[in-house]
């Protein structure tokens, strides 16, 4: 991939960005191909900011029907019923998605992820997840971790005004300017999604979002309910209530630091906000680009978005032996 050099079309379709990063960053990024699963309004945000940076291809996996939840925040899918009768949500996205970049190959892969062979995963460099539940992004993440190339791993999730990103690039190597025209050569170990969830939340600072607590809560709760991420409602809440005292008792933590009124609104309002789902799959966007073109420090290893504080936050959960 690294020998490959940019065609006469992407260096004119790509003159702004080339002058920004160079071009041996959009060369890296015009080759790169990235798998999604779950269309949401997020990742359809997602979709559009690395389309437009010129990844080289895209792939949409998600056999869901479109329903009537979906117009509210994916503005990939028309409002017409009969353009999209018939179609899953990844094939009406993808439908869209062409329209945006002529250079960028969009494919549908029927099929649930569960279902795809290693082979499978080998040929992409990087996966994105939304809409899994805790033994899809575990066993996922550990697949792509066995690969004998490295691919990073994405899981992005919106419940109404909140969204998390977790970030694994393995063992992620990078460049960085120290002084004028004088660059350094980094290194980040990440942690998987396993190991990061299970650090003890005794052995994490206070300052820890309360947003991470609340979301390992309510992603436990479907996973021992056996629920679809987004499948609680508002009756869920005394029995994640009774859950969050016994993980706090477990741990231990003070339940304070999981408060009611924030577990509530990520029970009650399970429909994404699109100003939230902009933001949060903008900032997606920004790093899976780094990544792909190794230009720029990425975050390791959650970003949290609270649009009632309106703050961003980026938290280093990795455990004693995965420091940066």
């Amino acid at each position: 991939m690294d020998g490959e050099e940019l065609t006469e079309q992407e260096t004119a379709l790509y003159d702004r960005q080339i002058r920004v990063w160079g071009a041996d960053a959009q060369r890296r990024l015009s080759k790169s191909h990235i798998l999604i699963y779950g269309m949401t309004g997020t990742v359809a945000e997602f979709c559009k900011n690395i389309l437009l940076a010129g990844v080289g291809s895209v792939t949409l996996v998600d056999e869901r029907v479109v329903a009537e939840e979906s117009l509210s925040a994916n503005f990939l899918i028309m409002p017409e019923e009969n353009l999209y009768q018939g179609k899953t949500l990844a094939e009406v996205c993808s439908d869209s998605l062409k329209e945006f970049n002529p250079m960028v190959h969009v494919a549908v892969q029927k099929g649930h992820i569960l279902t795809f062979g290693v082979d499978f995963f080998e040929k992409f460099d990087a996966v994105i997840l939304s809409c899994c539940s805790l033994r899809e992004k575990k066993w996922i993440n550990q697949k792509c971790r066995k690969l004998s190339k490295r691919v990073a791993f994405y899981t992005v999730e919106c419940r109404g005004s909140c969204g998390e990103i977790f970030v694994d690039l393995q063992d992620y190597k990078y460049s960085k300017l120290k002084k004028l025209e004088e660059t350094m050569e980094c290194r980040i170990e990440y942690p998987s999604f396993e190991e990061a969830i299970s650090v003890p939340w005794r052995a994490l600072p206070r300052s820890v979002s309360k947003l991470y607590f609340a979301m390992r809560v309510i992603e436990h709760f479907e996973y021992v309910q056996g629920r679809d991420p987004g499948e609680t409602v508002t009756d869920d809440l005394p029995g994640i209530l009774k859950l969050r005292k016994e993980l706090c008792k477990t741990n231990p933590l003070d339940e304070p630091q999981i408060p009611d009124a924030l577990l509530e609104r990520l029970v009650r309002d399970i429909a994404e906000y699109p100003p939230v789902c902009a933001i949060v799959g903008g900032i997606l966007g920004q790093e899976v680009i780094k990544a792909m073109s190794g230009n720029g420090v990425p975050l390791k290893n959650f970003f949290f978005f609270d649009a009632m504080d309106g703050k961003g936050l980026i938290e280093d959960i990795s455990g004693p032996s995965t420091g940066s």
